[in-house]
């Protein structure tokens, strides 16, 4: 067989050809792709939520256990343990030496979930005495410091609570000056929710000056991240109140309420350093049922999940959902001299959970006199969800479970599987 001479020059203009044509093509190909992805975009989905909550003091045997069992669907585990006196020194109400504590800081640390105790503080005037002072603010500030170091904590949770507006700026300095002293440690701040003025008073009662006990500013500032505490509503919505005419109501969280509070707080707050305060637990409130209305409210307890639905069964009392979101239930208790009414038919039109209301409103509006009734709102399974959706709604860092102590809704830790 015959092979044909090819020379040199030919083959390498040959190849040349090839890899222009190649590189042509390459290059084709990566701007095809990019006007695709200008025309066409394909968002990039964000990070869910984090997962976070606080186990108490009160119920820390409990609460390791639920942590421990669920410890997989956890990024941050809050320790509210520590309280601070009337003179600013730090009480923790355990002992980290047990062994239930030292195998949950163990675990905590292989499942790489962090661990960050709260210092919460109920006493304004007695906030106010220590943070004014510059030697008690900053004694304080490395008591905690010190104990973050001690147990090898993540950081420090600040939950100070019912401050006078006249510390606003004394606080804001301990912010700063602890932020500087935790160093690399995280330093997160628990806030009450905050409403617009419109939502909290009358168009013609909001004062010309409204004083706050935060400055958000400087808590943005300051703080790596941002717990709002988005619960205990109850009546101090006026807009929403009148929205929800017709019922009892008196909610943990409403999810409009929620998002209100979001709304503004987002104005001033990082999205990616907010943490959706939601509850876990639940109140139950004697109603003042008068001829036409729902005319007071008397808090009776706070309950959790098992209680609630152990009244529900005693009590044959549907579990309904309210307007906001959350589960409730109402009846007569067994103390009652009204209890005959159970055997009233329901009026037409109730919403499922508000039986015993509406027979009480339908008797006390006929004999015009006034009857008591008993209603439970609690935040279920299906109030955390809607809160979780919140937050991954408004690109939230997380949500911060208020509380993680065995007697949360246990359905609600079927929620993070997906994660």
């Amino acid at each position: 067989m015959q092979v044909k001479e090819v020379s040199m020059t030919y083959v390498i203009i040959s190849m040349n050809s090839w890899i222009k044509k190649v590189a042509d093509g390459a290059i084709m190909l990566i701007l095809l792709g990019f006007l695709l992805w200008i025309l066409f975009p394909v968002g990039v989905s964000a990070a869910e939520p984090k997962v976070t909550g606080w186990l108490p003091w009160f119920a820390w045997e409990s609460g390791i256990e639920s942590a421990s069992e669920n410890i997989r669907k956890l990024d941050t585990v809050y320790l509210f343990t520590y309280e601070i006196d009337r003179e600013g020194n730090i009480v923790n109400k355990v002992d980290f030496e047990d062994d239930e504590w030292e195998d949950f800081f163990k675990l905590a640390k292989k499942r790489d979930v962090e661990l960050i105790p709260t210092f919460a503080w109920f006493d304004g005037a007695a906030i106010h005495e220590v943070l004014s002072n510059k030697r008690s603010r900053n004694q304080l500030i490395e008591d905690i410091d010190n104990i973050v170091d001690e147990y090898n904590f993540d950081g420090a949770n600040i939950d100070f609570e019912q401050k006078q507006s006249r510390t606003i700026d004394y606080f804001s300095r301990f912010l700063r000056d602890l932020e500087d002293e935790l160093g690399s440690d995280d330093l997160t701040c628990a806030i009450e929710a905050r409403m617009p003025p419109e939502h909290r008073w009358r168009s013609h009662q909001i004062p010309a000056v409204i004083e706050y006990a935060n400055d958000y500013t400087a808590i943005n500032r300051y703080c790596d991240r941002i717990e709002i505490m988005a619960y205990d509503q109850q009546r101090a919505d006026i807009l929403i109140n009148d929205k929800r005419k017709g019922v009892p109501y008196m909610p943990v969280a409403d999810n409009e309420w929620v998002e209100t509070v979001l709304d503004l707080a987002l104005e001033d707050f990082d999205e990616d350093k907010v943490y959706l305060g939601v509850p876990t637990y639940g109140r139950a409130w004697d109603v003042t049922v008068a001829s036409e209305w729902y005319k007071d409210y008397t808090g009776v307890a706070s309950l959790n999940t098992p209680r609630i639905l152990e009244l529900s069964e005693k009590y044959n009392a549907p579990i309904g959902r309210t307007a906001g979101g959350e589960a409730v239930i109402s009846y007569f208790p067994e103390d009652s001299v009204w209890k005959i009414f159970n055997a009233l038919p329901t009026p037409a039109g109730t919403p499922k959970g508000f039986e015993a209301a509406a027979k009480a409103l339908l008797v006390a509006t006929y004999a015009d006199i006034e009857i008591p009734v008993r209603i439970v709102i609690w935040s279920d399974a299906k109030a955390i969800e809607d809160k979780f959706d919140i937050a991954e709604d408004y690109d939230l860092e997380g949500i911060a479970m208020f509380k993680i102590d065995g007697e949360e809704d246990q359905a609600i830790w079927d929620l993070f599987d997906r994660r």
